[in-house]
């Protein structure tokens, strides 16, 4: 299977503190992100807990709590922590549907479970409700470039792209996926944009200069 993406992540980044929360809330979603960081999973899910009853039914504490139980399933093997990550992950959605940190978590615990079907009817969703938003197509082009569809996972960023032409997670993921199919001149293109767009990506710089270079040497020239 190719691997032109990056993998899909067990879990991306806690929410530290959620607009409108209190001092307390922030603090309490500090010290469990950073307990979570060390593998203190249940002191950070104490900490999450504290921030859920300070502000009741926050979608960041909900995603906090889902994102801590999901890694703890992964690493302890209970399937009973993985039932609850997806508890919070619908809860989280239920109160923001556009939490595009959980609609990602969410997506990756049911792929896992064998379940890439609701995973891909649950981005789809999203896509329909969010049209203007390139997030459901860079997630479903993600879903079908792990399982091997790399043809749709190109159709997908080009949908994105249409959206969003400067969307630089778009491009560099097109770029990797050009790459990977054995197009540098088109890759080379794609990263050069997202660098143009954002000048702060070494690993993109770096590879706009391999490229390049490349290119250089062979005398060809990117379309």
């Amino acid at each position: 299977m190719s691997r032109a993406l990056q993998s899909l992540p067990l879990v991306l980044a806690l929410v530290v503190g959620a607009a409108g929360c209190g001092g307390l809330v922030r603090n309490d979603n500090a010290e469990g992100v950073k307990l979570y960081q060390q593998g203190n999973y249940k002191g950070a899910v104490d900490h999450f807990q504290q921030a859920l009853a300070q502000q009741p039914g926050s979608p960041d504490c909900f995603y906090n709590l889902g994102a801590t139980y999901h890694q703890q399933a992964k690493l302890l093997g209970r399937p009973a922590d993985l039932q609850t990550a997806e508890q919070y992950y619908h809860l989280c959605l239920a109160r923001n549907p556009n939490h595009e940190a959980c609609q990602r978590a969410l997506a990756v615990l049911l792929a896992e479970e064998d379940r890439t079907g609701e995973a891909v009817a649950q981005l789809q969703d999203w896509a329909r409700r969010e049209p203007a938003n390139p997030s459901p197509q860079i997630e479903l082009a993600r879903l079908c470039q792990e399982h091997g569809d790399v043809r749709q996972a190109e159709n997908h960023l080009i949908d994105a792209l249409a959206i969003d032409p400067n969307n630089t997670r778009a491009l560099v993921a097109l770029g990797q996926l050009r790459e990977a199919g054995g197009d540098p001149a088109q890759a080379l293109q794609n990263y050069s944009r997202a660098l143009a767009v954002d000048g702060r990506q070494p690993t993109v710089a770096a590879k706009v200069a391999a490229l390049d270079g490349s290119a250089a040497a062979t005398g060809t020239v990117a379309r």
